[in-house]
């Protein structure tokens, strides 16, 4: 874990982390670095953003959802050929699943790295009270190492030197600079956040914030403090997987991929692989036919702002029902769980025709989040495990199930105090959908199973065709 690192953390939600990561990505890059983007918990859309400003995947870091160990292992495994590793902390900086603890927050993950911190203050109603907001966050936890303060918002340069000249008075926390408010900079967003990468298409916009934060912000300083993080313990680079069975004789697994089906973490892909899963990519949007796979990954998106393209390629959702009747294993998350539902029910009370596997639709309602982790155990025997398996997650979605038939279940839920949530996991068949998104690097059995329920699918079919002809 040798390499320079850095986390971007805020006061609170909404200062701005977003945009000086991006800022700070596409700068470093642009000067050459390979620069290894993280985000701090459990998020599909920053990650995104980041490896369109440096070319490299993101990969997420979770305090609740991982170990340590795993964190670790993920950091090392992703800084192995990198320069320095910029992290984008959630929320504010000891925002977490508890009130009373670390757990989940920023600064647990800051602590587990022996990351220095970079703090972002929305400066554009301050002067000396700056001192002491930052003050009160580099003393809170004498663990943790608030090395450096970032003024999101200030509208010149007069302004930050009086801002620069208060902190640097009273704490030890160097001020390395300030970005100017420019709404031309601002990416839009929309329900369950910012507008994806893949949408905003062009990469300009990455380029123009590299370009600000290098006009107003000692580039040289940041990277002398990502520096000076120290290696909390040793740690080898290991490939991610569980088994090496089979790898001679992959399964194919298709990923839903398109603007509708795009939140996947890496490292549950990767575990995949690592069990002998070939990855192939499809469009439920575009694509008129699946490929020839043997299981389908259907993750979450946006399926409701896609709703007439999904219900008007009809082809697909024959292809993937007829494959799911003849007992093709799917594996589903949220929006994959609403394209697998008889319809979707959009925010403007539209209704979708999708796959039809669960008698149910999922209407979308706002208000009507729903957001938070969620530990899932296995009650009866599904593609993803044998009962009593456990695996942790979160849900984050504006849609709610309205049954139109029996609903059948595979999963209790707790959630991070334990208390018990509404079951997850609709299976029928070799098909299980869930809500939550789950992590496989919480429980990499999970990989295993799919791909083993896959390989059992393949060898079944085989058999069948070589049978009838």
């Amino acid at each position: 874990m040798g390499v320079p690192r850095l986390v971007v953390a805020g006061t609170q939600s909404n200062v701005g982390k977003t945009t000086v990561t991006l800022a700070l990505l596409a700068a470093l890059t642009a000067r050459g670095r390979r620069v290894q983007p993280f985000k701090v918990g459990p998020d599909y859309i920053d990650p995104g953003h980041h490896q369109a400003a440096t070319g490299r995947p993101s990969r997420n870091l979770d305090g609740w959802m991982l170990s340590a160990e795993a964190n670790r292992r993920i950091f090392a495994r992703a800084t192995a050929d990198a320069d320095l590793a910029i992290v984008e902390g959630m929320m504010g900086l000891f925002d977490g699943s508890s009130p009373v603890s670390e757990a989940g927050s920023t600064a647990e993950m800051a602590k587990q790295l022996g990351a220095p911190v970079l703090l972002v203050v929305d400066g554009s109603a301050m002067a000396r009270s700056a001192a002491a907001m930052v003050s009160g966050y580099a003393r809170f936890d004498p663990a943790l190492r608030v090395a450096a303060v970032l003024f999101n918002r200030v509208g010149s340069e007069g302004h930050f030197q009086l801002l620069k000249e208060a902190v640097e008075a009273e704490t030890e926390v160097a001020a390395v600079g300030y970005l100017r408010p420019d709404r031309t900079l601002a990416i839009g967003d929309r329900h369950l956040g910012l507008v994806t990468a893949m949408e905003q298409g062009s990469r300009d916009l990455y380029a123009k914030l590299g370009r600000a934060i290098s006009e107003t912000v000692d580039l040289a300083l940041v990277e002398s403090l990502a520096g000076t993080a120290v290696d909390p313990s040793p740690m080898t680079v290991e490939s991610p997987g569980v088994s090496r069975q089979h790898v001679d004789r992959p399964v194919r697994v298709g990923i839903a991929y398109d603007a509708a089906f795009c939140f996947y973490y890496p490292e549950n892909l990767e575990l995949l692989e690592a069990e002998g899963a070939e990855l192939v990519r499809f469009s439920p949007i575009r694509d008129r036919a699946l490929p020839d796979v043997d299981l389908l990954y259907l993750g979450g998106g946006y399926p409701e702002l896609h709703g007439e393209a999904l219900a008007g390629n009809g082809a697909m959702r024959s292809a993937i029902r007829d494959f799911a009747e003849r007992g093709g294993a799917i594996y589903a998350e949220c929006g994959g769980l609403m394209y697998l539902t008889q319809a979707i029910r959009d925010f403007e009370g539209r209704l979708h025709d999708m796959v039809g596997l669960f008698p149910a639709e999922a209407a979308m309602r706002k208000p009507g989040l729903t957001l938070g982790y969620r530990e899932i155990e296995l009650t009866k025997p599904c593609v993803i495990g044998p009962p009593g398996l456990k695996t942790r997650g979160h849900e984050f979605h504006y849609s709610t199930l309205v049954p139109r038939g029996t609903l059948d279940y595979a999963c209790a839920v707790t959630d991070a105090k334990g208390q018990s949530r509404s079951p997850d996991g609709l299976v029928r068949g070799n098909t299980v959908a869930l809500y939550a998104h789950l992590h496989f690097s919480s429980q990499p059995a999970v990989a295993a199973s799919l791909v083993a329920a896959a390989r059992v699918w393949r060898e079944r079919h085989k058999a069948e065709r070589t049978a009838a002809s």
